[in-house]
Protein backbone atom coordinates (compact mmCIF):
# COMPACT_ATOMS: atom_id res chain seq x y z
CA UNK A 1 0.00 0.00 0.00
CA UNK A 2 1.05 3.51 -0.73
CA UNK A 3 1.63 5.19 2.53
CA UNK A 4 2.00 9.12 3.19
CA UNK A 5 5.93 8.98 3.93
CA UNK A 6 6.23 7.69 0.27
CA UNK A 7 3.43 9.72 -1.64
CA UNK A 8 5.41 12.58 0.24
CA UNK A 9 8.72 11.50 0.11
CA UNK A 10 8.93 12.33 -3.97
CA UNK A 11 6.74 15.53 -3.98
CA UNK A 12 9.10 16.85 -1.51
CA UNK A 13 12.39 15.66 -3.23
CA UNK A 14 11.48 17.77 -6.32
CA UNK A 15 10.02 20.59 -4.37
CA UNK A 16 13.78 21.32 -3.11
CA UNK A 17 15.96 20.15 -5.58
CA UNK A 18 17.80 23.37 -6.18
CA UNK A 19 18.18 23.50 -2.38
CA UNK A 20 19.40 20.20 -1.11
CA UNK A 21 21.83 18.13 -2.39
CA UNK A 22 22.70 14.47 -0.75
CA UNK A 23 20.13 12.92 1.70
CA UNK A 24 21.10 13.47 5.63
CA UNK A 25 22.32 10.30 5.66
CA UNK A 26 25.14 10.64 3.71
CA UNK A 27 26.00 14.10 5.07
CA UNK A 28 29.55 14.32 5.94
CA UNK A 29 30.96 16.70 8.79
CA UNK A 30 30.28 20.02 8.86
CA UNK A 31 33.68 20.80 9.10
CA UNK A 32 34.96 19.25 5.74
CA UNK A 33 32.49 21.64 4.30
CA UNK A 34 33.31 24.72 6.53
CA UNK A 35 36.60 24.51 8.20
CA UNK A 36 36.83 25.72 12.34
CA UNK A 37 39.87 27.33 11.32
CA UNK A 38 37.54 30.22 9.57
CA UNK A 39 35.24 30.39 12.90
CA UNK A 40 36.15 32.35 15.83
CA UNK A 41 37.49 30.64 18.40
CA UNK A 42 35.32 32.92 21.04
CA UNK A 43 33.17 30.79 23.22
CA UNK A 44 30.51 33.06 23.67
CA UNK A 45 30.28 34.00 20.27
CA UNK A 46 30.06 30.03 19.35
CA UNK A 47 27.46 29.58 22.08
CA UNK A 48 24.99 32.79 20.63
CA UNK A 49 25.35 31.24 17.05
CA UNK A 50 24.14 28.17 18.15
CA UNK A 51 21.58 28.95 21.01
CA UNK A 52 19.90 32.02 18.60
CA UNK A 53 19.24 32.87 15.09
CA UNK A 54 22.04 34.82 14.81
CA UNK A 55 24.14 36.98 17.07
CA UNK A 56 23.67 40.91 17.83
CA UNK A 57 25.40 43.35 19.73
CA UNK A 58 23.34 43.32 22.49
CA UNK A 59 23.35 39.18 22.90
CA UNK A 60 27.42 39.06 23.15
CA UNK A 61 27.30 42.15 25.23
CA UNK A 62 24.99 40.36 27.55
CA UNK A 63 26.30 37.10 27.51
CA UNK A 64 29.21 38.70 28.57
CA UNK A 65 28.07 40.26 31.76
CA UNK A 66 25.80 37.84 32.43
CA UNK A 67 28.71 34.36 31.69
CA UNK A 68 27.87 31.90 29.92
CA UNK A 69 25.52 29.60 32.46
CA UNK A 70 23.86 33.13 34.02
CA UNK A 71 22.94 33.62 30.17
CA UNK A 72 21.19 30.44 29.82
CA UNK A 73 19.87 30.29 32.78
CA UNK A 74 18.08 33.14 31.78
CA UNK A 75 17.28 32.29 28.80
CA UNK A 76 15.66 28.70 30.16
CA UNK A 77 13.45 30.78 31.91
CA UNK A 78 11.90 32.68 29.06
CA UNK A 79 8.49 33.74 30.72
CA UNK A 80 10.64 36.44 32.55
CA UNK A 81 12.16 37.92 29.31
CA UNK A 82 10.35 41.43 28.19
CA UNK A 83 9.56 40.54 24.47
CA UNK A 84 7.47 43.61 23.45
CA UNK A 85 8.59 44.22 19.77
CA UNK A 86 7.66 39.96 19.12
CA UNK A 87 4.84 40.42 21.41
CA UNK A 88 3.76 43.05 18.41
CA UNK A 89 4.14 41.23 15.35
CA UNK A 90 2.02 38.38 16.89
CA UNK A 91 -0.55 40.44 17.32
CA UNK A 92 -0.61 41.21 13.75
CA UNK A 93 -0.94 37.82 13.15
CA UNK A 94 -3.60 36.18 15.39
CA UNK A 95 -4.16 32.73 13.82
CA UNK A 96 -1.00 31.77 14.47
CA UNK A 97 -1.60 30.30 17.64
CA UNK A 98 -5.32 30.33 17.78
CA UNK A 99 -7.44 27.97 18.70
CA UNK A 100 -9.36 25.31 16.58
CA UNK A 101 -12.70 26.97 17.51
CA UNK A 102 -11.66 30.28 16.53
CA UNK A 103 -9.76 29.36 13.42
CA UNK A 104 -13.07 27.65 12.42
CA UNK A 105 -15.41 30.95 13.50
CA UNK A 106 -12.84 32.96 11.51
CA UNK A 107 -11.95 31.63 8.38
CA UNK A 108 -13.80 29.22 6.16
CA UNK A 109 -13.20 25.75 5.94
CA UNK A 110 -9.59 24.55 4.11
CA UNK A 111 -8.66 28.51 4.09
CA UNK A 112 -4.60 28.33 4.03
CA UNK A 113 -4.85 31.49 5.92
CA UNK A 114 -3.89 29.55 9.55
CA UNK A 115 -1.52 28.30 7.73
CA UNK A 116 0.34 31.46 6.42
CA UNK A 117 -0.01 33.43 9.59
CA UNK A 118 1.95 30.37 11.65
CA UNK A 119 4.79 30.55 9.36
CA UNK A 120 5.47 34.25 9.12
CA UNK A 121 5.10 34.02 12.85
CA UNK A 122 7.90 31.80 13.00
CA UNK A 123 10.00 34.26 10.71
CA UNK A 124 9.30 37.08 12.78
CA UNK A 125 10.16 35.34 15.88
CA UNK A 126 13.33 34.23 14.74
CA UNK A 127 14.20 37.04 13.22
CA UNK A 128 13.23 39.70 16.53
CA UNK A 129 12.65 37.42 19.59
CA UNK A 130 14.55 38.05 22.52
CA UNK A 131 13.22 34.72 23.32
CA UNK A 132 15.87 33.47 21.60
CA UNK A 133 16.89 29.64 23.30
CA UNK A 134 13.11 29.29 23.66
CA UNK A 135 12.54 29.75 19.88
CA UNK A 136 15.41 27.33 18.74
CA UNK A 137 14.47 24.75 20.92
CA UNK A 138 10.17 25.08 20.21
CA UNK A 139 11.56 25.09 16.24
CA UNK A 140 13.78 21.52 17.00
CA UNK A 141 10.62 19.74 18.54
CA UNK A 142 8.32 21.15 15.93
CA UNK A 143 10.65 19.72 13.33
CA UNK A 144 11.24 16.26 15.54
CA UNK A 145 7.60 16.00 16.12
CA UNK A 146 6.81 17.06 12.84
CA UNK A 147 3.20 18.28 10.72
CA UNK A 148 4.03 19.77 7.42
CA UNK A 149 2.04 23.06 7.19
CA UNK A 150 -0.27 22.94 5.04
CA UNK A 151 -1.17 19.96 5.19
CA UNK A 152 -4.34 17.79 4.54
CA UNK A 153 -7.20 18.09 7.10
CA UNK A 154 -4.62 20.29 9.08
CA UNK A 155 -6.25 23.72 8.39
CA UNK A 156 -7.96 24.70 11.42
CA UNK A 157 -5.84 22.44 14.15
CA UNK A 158 -2.01 23.06 12.85
CA UNK A 159 -1.77 26.69 14.43
CA UNK A 160 -3.36 25.43 18.13
CA UNK A 161 -0.84 21.96 17.80
CA UNK A 162 1.66 24.74 17.53
CA UNK A 163 0.88 26.46 20.66
CA UNK A 164 -0.74 23.36 22.60
CA UNK A 165 1.82 21.06 22.03
CA UNK A 166 5.57 22.29 20.61
CA UNK A 167 5.04 25.91 22.38
CA UNK A 168 3.48 24.59 25.66
CA UNK A 169 6.26 21.49 26.21
CA UNK A 170 9.43 22.87 24.67
CA UNK A 171 11.19 23.56 27.51
CA UNK A 172 8.99 20.70 30.05
CA UNK A 173 8.69 17.43 29.73
CA UNK A 174 9.14 15.22 26.50
CA UNK A 175 6.43 12.66 27.78
CA UNK A 176 4.19 14.97 28.08
CA UNK A 177 4.79 16.90 24.93
CA UNK A 178 4.64 13.29 23.06
CA UNK A 179 1.25 12.40 24.87
CA UNK A 180 -0.03 15.98 23.84
CA UNK A 181 0.94 15.30 20.01
CA UNK A 182 -0.60 11.86 21.08
CA UNK A 183 -4.27 13.26 20.99
CA UNK A 184 -4.25 16.40 18.78
CA UNK A 185 -6.33 16.72 15.06
CA UNK A 186 -3.29 17.63 13.65
CA UNK A 187 -0.99 14.79 14.37
CA UNK A 188 -3.84 12.87 13.89
CA UNK A 189 -5.01 13.87 10.59
CA UNK A 190 -1.17 14.03 9.60
CA UNK A 191 -0.54 11.05 10.06
CA UNK A 192 -3.79 9.10 8.99
CA UNK A 193 -4.92 7.98 12.71
CA UNK A 194 -8.35 10.10 12.25
CA UNK A 195 -9.46 7.62 9.52
CA UNK A 196 -8.00 4.27 11.50
CA UNK A 197 -10.58 2.16 12.00
CA UNK A 198 -11.90 -1.30 14.45
CA UNK A 199 -12.22 -2.97 10.88
CA UNK A 200 -9.19 -0.89 9.14
CA UNK A 201 -6.71 -0.29 11.47
CA UNK A 202 -4.23 2.03 10.17
CA UNK A 203 -0.47 1.78 10.35
CA UNK A 204 1.18 5.24 9.95
CA UNK A 205 1.08 6.74 13.47
CA UNK A 206 2.00 4.11 14.55
CA UNK A 207 4.99 3.59 12.70
CA UNK A 208 6.14 6.94 12.78
CA UNK A 209 5.33 7.47 16.44
CA UNK A 210 8.10 4.75 17.05
CA UNK A 211 10.67 5.35 13.81
CA UNK A 212 10.45 9.16 14.06
CA UNK A 213 8.46 10.56 17.51
CA UNK A 214 10.93 8.14 19.79
CA UNK A 215 13.04 4.72 19.41
CA UNK A 216 13.99 4.87 16.44
CA UNK A 217 14.46 1.23 14.23
CA UNK A 218 14.41 -0.84 16.48
CA UNK A 219 10.82 -2.23 15.84
CA UNK A 220 9.31 -5.29 14.63
CA UNK A 221 6.79 -5.28 11.71
CA UNK A 222 4.13 -7.13 14.38
CA UNK A 223 4.85 -4.14 16.32
CA UNK A 224 3.79 -1.61 14.05
CA UNK A 225 0.75 -3.74 14.18
CA UNK A 226 -0.31 -4.26 17.51
CA UNK A 227 0.42 -0.27 18.37
CA UNK A 228 -2.14 0.21 15.23
CA UNK A 229 -4.31 -1.82 17.21
CA UNK A 230 -3.88 0.02 20.36
CA UNK A 231 -4.24 3.37 18.88
CA UNK A 232 -7.19 2.62 17.42
CA UNK A 233 -10.40 5.00 18.93
CA UNK A 234 -8.04 8.06 18.41
CA UNK A 235 -9.62 10.41 16.36
CA UNK A 236 -10.91 14.03 15.63
CA UNK A 237 -14.34 14.82 16.07
CA UNK A 238 -15.99 14.99 13.04
CA UNK A 239 -18.43 18.54 14.13
CA UNK A 240 -15.91 20.56 15.78
CA UNK A 241 -12.31 19.51 14.81
CA UNK A 242 -11.56 18.74 18.62
CA UNK A 243 -9.74 15.54 19.68
CA UNK A 244 -12.57 12.32 20.40
CA UNK A 245 -11.51 9.34 21.61
CA UNK A 246 -14.33 7.03 20.06
CA UNK A 247 -14.56 3.66 22.15
CA UNK A 248 -16.63 1.88 19.69
CA UNK A 249 -13.68 2.29 16.95
CA UNK A 250 -10.78 0.79 19.73
CA UNK A 251 -9.42 -2.73 19.26
CA UNK A 252 -9.12 -4.52 22.67
CA UNK A 253 -6.64 -7.33 23.35
CA UNK A 254 -3.53 -7.42 25.14
CA UNK A 255 -0.37 -6.00 23.51
CA UNK A 256 3.05 -6.48 23.80
CA UNK A 257 5.43 -3.94 22.48
CA UNK A 258 9.14 -2.81 22.60
CA UNK A 259 8.67 -4.29 26.50
CA UNK A 260 5.08 -2.35 26.40
CA UNK A 261 2.75 -5.13 28.12
CA UNK A 262 -1.00 -4.08 28.26
CA UNK A 263 -4.23 -6.10 29.14
CA UNK A 264 -6.06 -3.64 26.93
CA UNK A 265 -8.93 -5.31 28.49
CA UNK A 266 -11.88 -2.39 27.42
CA UNK A 267 -12.85 -0.06 25.00
CA UNK A 268 -13.67 1.97 27.52
CA UNK A 269 -9.39 1.86 28.61
CA UNK A 270 -8.01 2.53 25.17
CA UNK A 271 -7.38 6.06 25.76
CA UNK A 272 -5.38 5.30 28.91
CA UNK A 273 -3.81 2.28 27.34
CA UNK A 274 -2.31 4.26 24.29
CA UNK A 275 -1.20 6.99 26.63
CA UNK A 276 0.92 4.34 28.65
CA UNK A 277 1.97 3.17 26.16
CA UNK A 278 3.61 6.99 24.82
CA UNK A 279 4.96 7.40 28.61
CA UNK A 280 6.55 4.05 27.58
CA UNK A 281 8.17 5.16 24.50
CA UNK A 282 9.28 8.41 25.95
CA UNK A 283 11.22 6.87 28.65
CA UNK A 284 12.72 4.44 26.67
CA UNK A 285 16.80 4.60 27.01
CA UNK A 286 16.32 3.87 22.66
CA UNK A 287 14.12 7.07 22.90
CA UNK A 288 16.69 8.65 25.26
CA UNK A 289 19.67 8.22 22.74
CA UNK A 290 17.79 8.70 19.67
CA UNK A 291 17.19 12.22 21.20
CA UNK A 292 20.36 13.19 22.51
CA UNK A 293 21.33 11.83 19.13
CA UNK A 294 19.18 14.97 17.41
CA UNK A 295 20.02 17.51 20.14
CA UNK A 296 23.89 17.00 19.10
CA UNK A 297 23.31 16.96 15.34
CA UNK A 298 21.05 20.27 15.82
CA UNK A 299 23.24 22.14 18.44
CA UNK A 300 27.33 20.09 18.27
CA UNK A 301 27.95 18.63 15.28
CA UNK A 302 26.64 16.87 12.39
CA UNK A 303 28.50 13.56 13.91
CA UNK A 304 27.03 13.30 17.32
CA UNK A 305 29.48 12.41 19.56
CA UNK A 306 29.15 9.79 21.50
CA UNK A 307 30.60 10.46 24.82
CA UNK A 308 28.15 13.05 24.78
CA UNK A 309 25.23 11.36 23.58
CA UNK A 310 25.18 8.72 26.16
CA UNK A 311 25.78 11.92 29.03
CA UNK A 312 22.81 13.73 27.45
CA UNK A 313 20.58 10.26 27.65
CA UNK A 314 21.51 10.25 31.30
CA UNK A 315 20.28 13.25 32.28
CA UNK A 316 17.06 13.01 30.04
CA UNK A 317 16.30 9.44 31.70
CA UNK A 318 17.43 10.81 35.50
CA UNK A 319 15.30 14.13 34.92
CA UNK A 320 12.14 11.87 33.98
CA UNK A 321 12.00 13.29 30.25
CA UNK A 322 12.63 17.05 31.18
CA UNK A 323 14.11 19.17 28.43
CA UNK A 324 15.58 21.89 30.43
CA UNK A 325 18.73 19.80 32.62
CA UNK A 326 19.18 18.17 28.86
CA UNK A 327 19.88 21.60 27.33
CA UNK A 328 22.11 23.15 30.15
CA UNK A 329 24.17 20.21 30.08
CA UNK A 330 24.62 20.31 26.69
CA UNK A 331 25.39 23.86 26.54
CA UNK A 332 28.17 23.51 29.25
CA UNK A 333 29.92 20.20 27.80
CA UNK A 334 33.25 20.23 26.94
CA UNK A 335 32.29 18.36 23.71
CA UNK A 336 29.91 21.77 22.86
CA UNK A 337 32.91 23.66 23.72
CA UNK A 338 34.99 21.95 21.34
CA UNK A 339 32.73 21.78 18.47
CA UNK A 340 32.99 25.43 17.30
CA UNK A 341 32.92 25.50 13.24
CA UNK A 342 31.53 22.27 13.12
CA UNK A 343 27.78 23.30 12.26
CA UNK A 344 26.37 25.38 8.93
CA UNK A 345 23.50 27.24 9.16
CA UNK A 346 20.36 26.83 6.77
CA UNK A 347 18.89 28.81 4.49
CA UNK A 348 16.33 29.95 7.60
CA UNK A 349 19.21 30.20 10.03
CA UNK A 350 21.11 32.37 7.07
CA UNK A 351 18.49 34.93 6.44
CA UNK A 352 17.79 35.61 10.19
CA UNK A 353 21.57 35.71 11.01
CA UNK A 354 21.94 38.78 8.19
CA UNK A 355 18.94 40.45 9.67
CA UNK A 356 19.93 40.55 13.10
CA UNK A 357 23.94 41.11 12.64
CA UNK A 358 22.71 44.04 10.87
CA UNK A 359 20.18 45.40 12.78
CA UNK A 360 17.22 45.26 10.44
CA UNK A 361 13.71 45.92 12.28
CA UNK A 362 10.38 44.92 11.26
CA UNK A 363 8.45 47.28 9.15
CA UNK A 364 5.93 49.37 11.34
CA UNK A 365 2.53 48.22 10.66
CA UNK A 366 1.09 45.38 7.87
CA UNK A 367 2.48 42.25 6.84
CA UNK A 368 4.37 42.92 3.26
CA UNK A 369 7.74 42.02 5.06
CA UNK A 370 7.07 39.05 6.61
CA UNK A 371 5.64 37.94 3.37
CA UNK A 372 8.20 38.55 1.33
CA UNK A 373 10.76 36.68 3.53
CA UNK A 374 8.65 33.92 3.93
CA UNK A 375 8.34 33.55 0.34
CA UNK A 376 11.89 33.65 -0.44
CA UNK A 377 12.22 30.20 2.22
CA UNK A 378 9.73 28.89 -0.11
CA UNK A 379 11.97 29.61 -2.99
CA UNK A 380 15.25 28.42 -0.73
CA UNK A 381 13.34 24.75 0.27
CA UNK A 382 13.23 26.23 4.09
CA UNK A 383 10.20 28.07 5.05
CA UNK A 384 8.97 27.46 8.38
CA UNK A 385 7.11 23.57 8.69
CA UNK A 386 6.76 23.07 4.84
CA UNK A 387 8.94 20.13 4.76
CA UNK A 388 6.41 17.19 3.22
CA UNK A 389 7.37 14.17 4.65
CA UNK A 390 6.95 13.46 8.48
CA UNK A 391 10.64 13.15 9.50
CA UNK A 392 11.32 16.65 9.23
CA UNK A 393 14.13 19.02 7.83
CA UNK A 394 17.55 17.51 7.51
CA UNK A 395 19.82 19.24 9.69
CA UNK A 396 23.35 18.46 8.06
CA UNK A 397 25.38 20.70 6.15
CA UNK A 398 25.22 18.32 3.06
CA UNK A 399 21.57 18.42 3.10
CA UNK A 400 22.10 22.57 2.04
CA UNK A 401 25.14 22.55 0.08
CA UNK A 402 24.31 23.22 -3.67
CA UNK A 403 26.00 26.36 -5.87
CA UNK A 404 22.27 27.53 -6.34
CA UNK A 405 21.60 27.80 -2.55
CA UNK A 406 24.79 29.34 -2.05
CA UNK A 407 23.58 31.87 -4.57
CA UNK A 408 20.24 32.62 -3.27
CA UNK A 409 22.08 33.12 0.12
CA UNK A 410 24.40 35.59 -1.52
CA UNK A 411 21.68 37.64 -3.27
CA UNK A 412 19.66 37.33 0.20
CA UNK A 413 22.89 39.65 1.61
CA UNK A 414 23.36 42.08 -1.11
CA UNK A 415 19.31 42.42 -1.34
CA UNK A 416 19.15 43.58 2.20
CA UNK A 417 22.88 45.56 2.64
CA UNK A 418 21.67 47.71 0.05
CA UNK A 419 18.38 47.72 1.03
CA UNK A 420 16.80 46.91 -2.39
CA UNK A 421 14.83 43.59 -1.55
CA UNK A 422 12.62 43.14 0.53
CA UNK A 423 11.99 46.95 0.81
CA UNK A 424 10.19 47.22 3.98
CA UNK A 425 12.38 46.75 7.12
CA UNK A 426 12.98 49.37 9.37
CA UNK A 427 17.02 50.54 8.59
CA UNK A 428 19.66 52.15 10.13
CA UNK A 429 20.10 55.76 8.42
CA UNK A 430 23.80 54.41 7.36
CA UNK A 431 24.36 50.84 7.36
CA UNK A 432 27.84 50.95 7.08
CA UNK A 433 28.14 53.78 9.78
CA UNK A 434 25.83 51.56 12.01
CA UNK A 435 28.64 48.71 11.60
CA UNK A 436 31.57 50.49 11.38
CA UNK A 437 31.13 53.96 13.53
CA UNK A 438 34.77 55.24 13.31
CA UNK A 439 36.12 54.90 9.61
CA UNK A 440 39.39 53.15 9.53
CA UNK A 441 42.14 54.60 7.45
CA UNK A 442 42.26 51.76 4.55
CA UNK A 443 39.78 49.96 3.00
CA UNK A 444 41.46 46.99 3.58
CA UNK A 445 41.17 48.20 7.79
CA UNK A 446 36.96 48.66 6.73
CA UNK A 447 36.67 45.09 5.27
CA UNK A 448 38.71 43.75 8.91
CA UNK A 449 36.31 45.93 10.96
CA UNK A 450 33.03 44.57 8.96
CA UNK A 451 34.23 41.33 9.61
CA UNK A 452 35.06 41.63 13.37
CA UNK A 453 31.86 43.13 13.29
CA UNK A 454 29.43 40.59 11.26
CA UNK A 455 31.13 37.35 11.88
CA UNK A 456 33.83 37.94 14.86
CA UNK A 457 37.19 37.76 13.14
CA UNK A 458 39.03 39.43 10.41
CA UNK A 459 38.77 37.46 6.93
CA UNK A 460 41.90 36.02 5.81
CA UNK A 461 43.82 38.27 4.12
CA UNK A 462 43.67 36.99 0.26
CA UNK A 463 39.27 36.76 1.40
CA UNK A 464 39.91 40.38 2.23
CA UNK A 465 41.67 41.11 -1.02
CA UNK A 466 38.91 39.52 -3.15
CA UNK A 467 36.28 41.26 -1.63
CA UNK A 468 38.19 44.75 -2.29
CA UNK A 469 38.37 43.46 -6.25
CA UNK A 470 34.86 44.76 -6.48
CA UNK A 471 35.47 48.13 -5.77
CA UNK A 472 38.19 48.37 -7.36
CA UNK A 473 40.64 48.55 -4.39
CA UNK A 474 43.51 47.21 -2.03
CA UNK A 475 43.70 46.72 1.07
CA UNK A 476 46.68 49.23 1.31
CA UNK A 477 44.24 51.48 -0.57
CA UNK A 478 43.58 55.08 1.59
CA UNK A 479 40.24 55.40 2.85
CA UNK A 480 38.70 59.12 3.82
CA UNK A 481 35.26 60.09 4.54
CA UNK A 482 35.16 62.38 1.60
CA UNK A 483 35.41 59.55 -0.20
CA UNK A 484 32.90 59.55 -2.91
CA UNK A 485 32.96 55.73 -3.93
CA UNK A 486 32.50 54.67 -0.63
CA UNK A 487 28.90 55.25 -0.44
CA UNK A 488 28.33 53.12 -3.49
CA UNK A 489 30.76 50.15 -2.61
CA UNK A 490 29.69 49.93 0.99
CA UNK A 491 26.88 47.62 0.29
CA UNK A 492 28.78 45.11 -1.79
CA UNK A 493 31.50 45.27 0.66
CA UNK A 494 28.97 44.21 3.67
CA UNK A 495 27.56 41.54 1.17
CA UNK A 496 30.79 40.31 0.08
CA UNK A 497 31.76 39.72 4.08
CA UNK A 498 28.53 37.88 4.63
CA UNK A 499 29.39 36.01 1.72
CA UNK A 500 32.10 34.36 3.41
CA UNK A 501 32.73 30.84 4.58
CA UNK A 502 32.91 32.13 8.27
CA UNK A 503 29.57 33.70 7.85
CA UNK A 504 27.81 30.52 7.01
CA UNK A 505 29.27 28.46 10.04
CA UNK A 506 26.18 28.12 12.75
Amino acid sequence: MTTRRTLLAAGAAAAIATAVAAPAEAAPAAASLAPAALASADPIAHLVRRATFGPTPAVLAEVKALGIEGWLDRQLDPAKISDPLCDELMARLPLAGASIATTRATITKNSYDGFKQLGRAAVARAAWSNRQLFEMTAAFWANHLHVAAPSSQTWDSRADYDAQVIRKHAFGRFADMLKASMKHPAMLSYLDNRSSTKAHPNENYARELMELHTVGLVYSEADVLAGARLLTGLTVNKTNGVFLYDSTQHITGAVSILGFQHTNATAAGGESAALAFADHLAKHPATAARLATKLCQRFVSDEAPASLVAKLAKVYLDNDTAIKPVLKALFLSPEFAAAIGQKTRTPLEDLTATIRTLGLGPEKSGLQLLDALYNGLVYAGNAPFRWAPPNGYPDVAAAWASPSGFLLRCNNHLNLAAGWYPSWFTRPADMLKSLVPTLPGTYGALVDALAVRLIGKALPPQHTAAVLSVAGKLPTSPLTASDKSLAGHAPYLIALVLDAPAFQLR
